[in-house]
């Protein structure tokens, strides 16, 4: 017999570092999970990513005080952010360019993202980052 769902949580965790302090601890422990077991398990399936990238986190936790966890690929925004080596957007978009980055990292960065986005197709993707970008203040070239 399946047990009931109880509840989804979404975090944004490093890659790697979950530990049982803040925003980890206290979102998990209100609500009767093993924070370290947790952990364990965040680490062990974000091991082969870049330590340290943000993780969209959803956790699906049912009564019996299990839970399941789905990460997803860090957001678009970091990459772009790695790729243009900046460490952010522009505050007015459309006016400011804060920097430039290359049709092959838009490529890249939309083959990376492909499994999280609502498309099969790169190129869609491609357009989806390329928006992304725009609402940065990041220019393409090329």
């Amino acid at each position: 017999m399946a047990t009931k769902l109880a509840g989804k949580l979404k975090l944004m965790i490093p890659a790697g570092q979950a530990n049982p302090a803040p925003p980890v601890g206290p979102a998990l422990g209100q609500r009767g999970l093993n924070i370290m077991e947790f952990c364990k398990a965040f680490n062990a399936q974000t091991q082969e990513l870049e330590a340290g990238s943000p993780c969209p986190t959803e956790v699906l936790y049912y009564q019996d005080k299990s839970f399941s966890i789905t990460v997803k690929t860090p957001p678009a925004s970091w990459y772009l952010k790695k790729a243009a080596r900046t460490d952010s957007g522009s505050g007015t978009p459309g006016r400011d360019i804060v920097a430039s980055v290359t049709a092959a990292q838009i490529r890249e960065i939309a083959t990376a993202k492909l499994a999280d986005l609502n498309t099969d197709d790169v190129e869609a993707a491609m357009q989806i980052v390329l928006g992304s970008a725009r609402s940065m203040g990041i220019e393409v070239k090329g």
